[in-house]
């Protein structure tokens, strides 16, 4: 109950005129999350975009992004032109949030009873006997979803939507894509990083939220004929980079549909031509989709880093032992020599840390 005491004096601190009913707002945000506000996407879009035009008047918040525990987050509306992030993008971020489940109905009821502890022996200063007759009430009504204090909304007018705490990390990803888009032009971003470091992860929330196309470098690795001793030994040379900018990146920037040919490297031939209708934003992830032969093409590219503890544990777990063997021997010290030689890291737009 350590994370739920901290939770608990943060929104305190935070809120010094906040009552019982508010940390009760607070932790069952923090168990059950949104998904009970989207019962009607359009209405529940509607009504975010108004808040976030209105709370654009309000006095500045603390921080834009506020905790609630470790699933879920608080994003404040007032903030979003400060992270530059578009009232839509963080409406399909609720809205996709909606569907995380939460830890349920006994975790909150234990949660409302370390509450009240806390509350009647003083580790919180509240009202005892206020509270305890709105905790009272509460449970008395089946513990519904509450709204804010009016004490709280007069103070601190509140406006902020309840998002999956996974995004987090990744704002300033979203927020840099809402700012090209806003140009009213084709965007293409490429996700660049080791093995295992989340790229095709990051590639299918960024599906997921903008229904952009989505390419991987893994289907540009080189054909039988082109695995020659001296191919490899050119940093990033175990890609076909030629044939992905042939099939690929001179397509996207002509705008009109075009097909590729993903090579299959189990049974070294191509698998059947995708079709591709161009979308004002498609994503290239993989490592090596940095290369400085195709680079020019990017309009931003993020590169996600990763620890060779965590890279292991994590090809471990996805790969198995045997494959694991194959990274450490032949793939992973490729990549890396590309890295030191073509300096990827420092040229991408932005930088992620190992998440």
């Amino acid at each position: 109950m350590s994370d739920l005491l901290a939770l608990c004096r943060a929104q305190c601190a935070r809120y010094p005129l906040l009552a019982a009913q508010d940390l009760v707002k607070a932790l069952y945000q923090a168990t059950f999350g949104c998904g009970h506000l989207v019962a009607d996407p359009a209405a529940a879009r509607a009504r975010l975009i108004e808040e976030a035009e209105q709370a654009a008047r309000s006095p500045a918040v603390p921080a834009p992004v506020e905790p609630l525990g470790a699933r879920f987050c608080r994003v404040h509306l007032r903030a979003l032109p400060d992270i530059g992030l578009s009232a839509d993008t963080l409406f399909r971020l609720f809205e996709r949030s909606a569907r995380t489940s939460g830890d349920g109905m006994d975790a909150f009821l234990a949660r409302l009873d370390a509450l009240a502890r806390w509350i009647d022996d003083g580790t919180l200063s509240l009202d005892a006997a206020a509270s305890r007759a709105f905790l009272n009430a509460y449970r008395a009504a089946g513990c519904p979803a509450t709204h804010h204090s009016d004490a709280f909304r007069q103070a601190y007018a509140p406006a902020y939507r309840v998002i999956d705490a996974s995004y987090v990390p990744f704002l300033g990803v979203f927020a840099a894509i809402d700012r090209l888009l806003a140009a009213d032009r084709p965007v293409i971003v490429a996700i660049e990083g080791g093995s295992a470091a989340g790229k095709s992860s990051l590639a299918a929330r960024l599906q997921g939220i903008y229904g952009c196309n989505v390419f991987h470098m893994d289907d540009f690795f080189l054909r039988p004929h082109q695995r020659t001793p001296e191919r490899f030994a050119q940093p990033g040379g175990n890609v076909d980079v030629e044939r992905f900018a042939a099939e690929v990146l001179c397509p996207l920037q002509s705008g009109k549909p075009f097909s590729y040919r993903p090579f299959d490297c189990h049974t070294m031939g191509f698998l059947p031509p995708v079709p591709v209708q161009p979308h004002r934003l498609s994503v290239v992830e993989g490592v090596y989709s940095m290369h400085p032969a195709l680079a020019g093409a990017y309009d931003c590219s993020v590169f996600l880093g990763i620890d060779a503890e965590t890279q292991r544990a994590r090809i471990l777990a996805r790969n198995g032992e045997q494959m694991l063997a194959r990274f450490l021997s032949e793939w992973i010290p490729l990549e890396n020599a590309y890295f030191a030689h073509t300096q990827a890291a420092s040229r991408c737009s932005l930088r992620l840390p190992a998440n």
